[in-house]
């Protein structure tokens, strides 16, 4: 097995809601922000080579979307789904596996891109995997999260027939990975998990988006049920602890990975490192 950093570039999202109810004061110091109270987020993928299957966990925003849309959320950088996956030395093509961790738009927007009037797959020959529970929530939103489930992101895929649901194919994915499941943020969000080189490599999306998200209080205003995910959070932690896991991250700006040690203050970051380094 062989595992890969796909970065397709950074975006910026309100500091306020990231952080939930933690003051800015103290956020601040984390994650200084713009003028605006924005701040820049990573939008960092992982991709799984593993025999003949090729497997790209999240794939960003992507750049279907007009103006008015990136004038909110300023995508920025040099980085593109496609640079990266050359980078070491593949394509879109070679893809034969999406898993979507959930369907925001800044987790699944790379899934679909515009040839002319329609809305096709960007990974033409890929199984892209949800579970059916989320896939309900993602498609009747509810009137709070509607605006981070975007129709042209999440449709087009079942339209295409490319779609599969993970609990109807129970040996979806090699030996060493395997899935786990969080509900705070959103339902039935997916958390993969990848055995490599002696390590359990745990891919965060928005359970921790940053390092900065550790700490048990710092809870995005973003998460459906802010108290599921402080539960999770604290359950999550010390299973990792006890089994020295790698923490991977979607969103951190400056860090890829972490683990984690406890300390007086509870469990905190132990060392950073980038994945080519484990």
């Amino acid at each position: 097995m062989q595992v890969y950093t796909i970065n397709t570039g950074y975006f910026k999202l309100d500091g306020g809601a990231m952080f939930g109810v933690v003051p800015k004061s103290m956020w601040s110091k984390l994650n200084a922000p713009d003028e605006n109270n924005m701040c820049t987020w990573a939008l960092r993928c992982l991709l799984i080579q593993e025999g003949n299957r090729l497997i790209l966990v999240d794939n960003g925003i992507g750049d279907k979307q007009d103006a008015k849309f990136f004038g909110h959320y300023f995508l920025h950088g040099d980085d593109t789904i496609d640079k990266s996956l050359a980078a070491h030395g593949f394509n879109r093509n070679d893809i034969t596996d999406v898993i979507l961790t959930h369907l925001h738009f800044d987790h699944c927007g790379g899934s679909i891109i515009r040839e002319g009037n329609n809305f096709v797959p960007a990974f033409k020959n890929a199984i892209y995997w949800s579970n059916e529970r989320h896939w309900k929530w993602a498609t009747q939103p509810n009137e709070r999260e509607k605006a981070s489930f975007l129709k042209e992101n999440i449709l087009p895929i079942q339209e295409s027939g490319q779609l599969k649901f993970i609990e109807n194919n129970i040996n979806a994915f090699p030996m060493g990975i395997s899935i786990k499941q969080a509900f705070g943020h959103t339902d039935a969000m997916m958390l993969p998990q990848v055995d490599y080189k002696g390590k359990t490599i745990v891919f965060m999306a928005d359970l921790l988006p940053s390092i900065a998200h550790i700490p048990l209080p710092y809870v995005m205003a973003y998460d459906m049920f802010p108290l599921t995910t402080l539960q999770e959070k604290k359950s999550f932690l010390t299973e990792a602890v006890q089994n020295d896991y790698v923490l991977f991250f979607e969103h951190d700006p400056l860090f890829e990975c972490c683990s984690l040690q406890q300390t007086e203050k509870g469990i905190r970051v132990k060392d950073t490192f980038k994945l080519t380094e484990l």
